[in-house]
């Protein structure tokens, strides 16, 4: 009997194994369109180094992309962005909503946005002095915090 189960074990971990997996590529035709074409209009000189594909068992697929100068974009499965981390880089003006735009030049004149992350409730934004800032989806201020 304790075969048995051993044995069934085996085979749905062997089984499930295939439901989770990542691909790399270097082929922006691997991305749904619409990432494709938000590097074309962001990045549009950047050449891609590697996309990772992220097939997960319960969630969908997922797409990190990292480009040759450094600068890591994550996408949903719609090919939606949900990260821009451009190091050191500012990350292009026309991915920040305007409201942030705005809060960073008028409270942060010396430094650059380089990095935003999107999640269904807020944006997050790294400046390149270390600093934090949190905003809600309208683009209304609500938190600042210190990086390490």
């Amino acid at each position: 009997m304790k075969k048995y189960i051993l044995l069934m074990i085996a085979v749905i971990a062997t089984t499930l194994s295939g439901f989770a997996f990542d691909k790399y590529s270097i082929n922006r035709e691997d991305l749904p369109e619409a990432a494709q074409s938000f590097l074309t209009q962001y990045f549009p000189k950047a050449k891609v180094g590697m996309i990772k594909t992220d097939k997960h068992l319960l969630r969908k697929t997922d797409y990190d992309v990292k480009l040759v100068n450094g600068t890591k974009i994550e996408f949903n499965n719609a090919g939606k962005w949900t990260s821009v981390d451009c190091k050191t880089r500012e990350v292009p003006e026309g991915i920040i909503p305007k409201a942030i735009r705005t809060y960073v030049k008028k409270n942060y004149p010396d430094v650059k946005i380089v990095k935003i992350e999107k999640t269904s409730t807020k944006y997050e934004i790294e400046l390149s002095d270390d600093v934090e800032l949190t905003f809600n989806l309208l683009g209304q201020f609500k938190s600042v915090k210190l990086t390490d």
